[in-house]
């Protein structure tokens, strides 16, 4: 998944400049006279009059967007037909500030289009529209029509339709069921004025002034106020995105397990960041749920306490060294070793050859002991200049902190950037051929990817071997309002090559030594259910620890309105069979709107 902030480098901009590189191709030159906004919108996802033009549209004007690229307004008819598959409203397209006003009665000539946001590249949905207007005030002062209601009971339990096999799985020319589907549901109120009431956060106000709400309390909540994605059938239809159509400054600073009391109205739109989504132009009042960050328990004097945590494109020009030390002393209780992902290098993303990370690495531990942790030392592996992906010019690698007053770590020489560890039989013991050393790192299943960081650990005597991986991001992906059902997840095939060569390395160690200790851990970039985690896994040389957790507590991740784990702690089946294991997904980041890193650490406690 790629972070928030990595993955949209602009000011959002929420629906449509209408261009031939995104629209939907169709050709249908005739000229509609006197069409009403339902017959523009039918009963799919396509206008049956798209590439027409249309002419004397008439509606009431519910809202105005005056700002960004996407300028222009919504209108409603008020006099809605008997179809429930036939929105009433849409938005017309203008460009420029529109010079009409909530309440005009209007007419508009113009050309009905399918404009799909991000591209058609991204397997997005289109949104119906009229473009190139002409607009006629009638009257003014007009009664907005009444928003429709979306609430638990109006909001199907299934999620989407299967798409139409001859139409490569597309849901776009398929008769909208309203009753039956969420995505038809929401499809059939596209442009209209529509309201929720008391509805609660579920995921965080983000820096481009959005929020997630869901409409249905009670479904997959999880324990501290979110909706959890457990499933590829979990899809959680009651989600829904909230914008303003307000001033920036007056959108509500939110965190997960908050609520947007009393009614919040506006017109539903689509956009390329999360797909439906109410535009407010009245929103509710936010009430605090309270939520505080977790803290884990210390570690006892025999617990080997395990930590992965994804700290976000650290820099040293970043300020967020002293929230992240604070995070590692007091809410994980300082673990014995840190698994770090996004560590970048001396001079983040500036790419002018620069790979070290010392600088990087060295001022994080110097604000651990600011914090009152203790000084950690640490191990890594250069990078080649350019080639793990990441932010450009980043150079992006996992490092592992340990505390050498709790544990050892087994220096042996020859890992490098491009050399593959090997695991050798020393006096019926496995050891790794270099420690730190890279999993296969010439192979294409790492192309433009983070090698996974090997080490070789010792606590109390007992070695453990340690395996620090980021994953291949879900970049790429089609979203889960895609037009495309099933959605095609084309990041999965790295992940899946990915997670092979991880449990082959594991086995590698467990078929010299089959009770070693071995953890493999980091941003796994997919879900605990996923097959590649299943890979990874495989016939038990590994099993994820975060499914000891109660369902609704396994999540280290928010997105979209959906919790879903990405960050995972892997171990071999001595650790497992043990049961003197304590997992914890630490709560710090994902709820909040304050977050330092967009993922939530992980720690793993036992005895080896």
């Amino acid at each position: 998944m790629p972070s928030k902030k990595s993955a949209r480098l602009a000011a959002l901009t929420v629906a449509a400049v209408c261009s031939a590189a995104s629209a939907v191709a169709l050709t249908s030159p005739a000229h509609a006279d006197s069409v009403r906004i339902h017959d523009i919108q039918g009963t799919t996802r396509i206008s049956p009059y798209a590439g027409q033009k249309v002419g004397d549209v008439a509606g009431i004007v519910t809202a105005t967007r005056t700002y960004g690229s996407s300028r222009g307004f919504w209108m409603q008819d008020p006099t809605p037909d008997d179809n429930p598959a036939t929105s009433e409203g849409v938005f017309v397209f203008t460009s420029s500030t529109p010079k009409v006003a909530v309440g005009d009665s209007v007419t508009v000539t113009g050309t009905a289009s399918e404009y799909v946001p991000g591209g058609a590249s991204t397997g997005n949905q289109s949104l119906t529209e009229i473009t190139k207007p002409t607009v006629t005030t009638v009257s003014t002062g007009n009664a907005v029509p009444a928003p429709t209601v979306i609430d638990a009971k109006s909001v199907p339990s299934e999620y989407t339709p299967a798409g139409d096999p001859a139409a490569s799985n597309s849901i776009n020319g398929l008769t909208l069921d309203p009753s039956k589907y969420a995505l038809d549901y929401y499809e059939s109120l596209e442009g209209m004025n529509v309201q929720v009431a008391d509805t609660r956060v579920v995921t965080a106000t983000d820096p481009y002034s959005e929020l997630w709400v869901t409409v249905k309390p009670h479904e997959h909540r999880t324990r501290r106020g979110g909706t959890l994605y457990g499933s590829y059938e979990s899809q959680n239809t009651g989600r829904l995105q909230i914008q303003s159509l307000g001033a920036t400054a007056d959108f509500p600073v939110a965190n997960v397990g908050d609520t947007l009391t009393g009614t919040t109205t506006g017109p539903l739109d689509f956009n390329q960041y999360g797909g439906y989504t109410l535009v407010a132009s009245q929103l509710g009042t936010l009430k605090s749920g309270g939520l505080e960050r977790e803290t884990t328990r210390k570690q006892s004097r025999g617990e080997l306490a395990v930590a992965t945590y994804n700290v976000e494109n650290l820099d040293p020009s970043d300020t967020t060294f002293a929230a992240h030390a604070a995070a590692i002393v007091n809410n994980l209780q300082s673990p014995d070793i840190v698994s770090l992902e996004e560590i970048q290098d001396n001079n983040g993303a500036t790419d002018d050859g620069t790979v070290a990370a010392d600088v990087t690495v060295n001022k994080l531990i110097d604000a651990i002991v600011a914090a009152g942790g203790p000084k950690y030392d640490w191990r890594s592996i250069t990078p080649t200049n350019d080639t793990d992906g990441g932010e450009p010019g980043g150079n992006i690698r996992q490092v592992f902190l340990f505390n050498p007053e709790r544990v050892s770590f087994t220096d042996r020489a020859g890992g490098d950037a491009t050399t593959a560890v090997g695991v050798t039989k020393v006096r019926g013991k496995a050891q790794l051929t270099a420690s730190p050393g890279r999993i296969d790192p010439t192979d294409t299943a790492w192309n433009a990817s983070r090698k996974p960081l090997v080490g070789e650990f010792v606590f109390r005597g007992q070695t453990v071997f340690v395996i620090a991986n980021h994953l291949n991001s879900k970049g790429g992906d089609q979203g889960l309002t895609a037009q495309y059902q099933p959605v095609v997840r084309s990041s999965e095939t790295q992940r899946h090559a990915q997670a092979t060569l991880v449990n082959a390395f594991v086995k590698s160690i467990l078929d010299v030594q089959k009770n070693a200790d071995v953890i493999a851990l980091g941003d796994m970039n997919d879900f605990e259910f996923s097959d590649t985690t299943k890979i990874m896994e495989g016939d038990g040389e590994l099993w994820s620890a975060i499914k000891s957790l109660p369902k609704s507590e396994r999540y280290t991740y928010d997105y979209q309105g959906n919790q879903q784990v990405l960050d995972q702690i892997l171990v071999s089946p001595s650790i497992r069979r043990g049961c003197d294991f304590e997992y914890d997904s630490v709560h710090v980041n994902s709820e909040f709107h304050d977050q330092i890193s967009d993922h939530d650490p992980q720690v793993l406690r036992f005895r080896p």
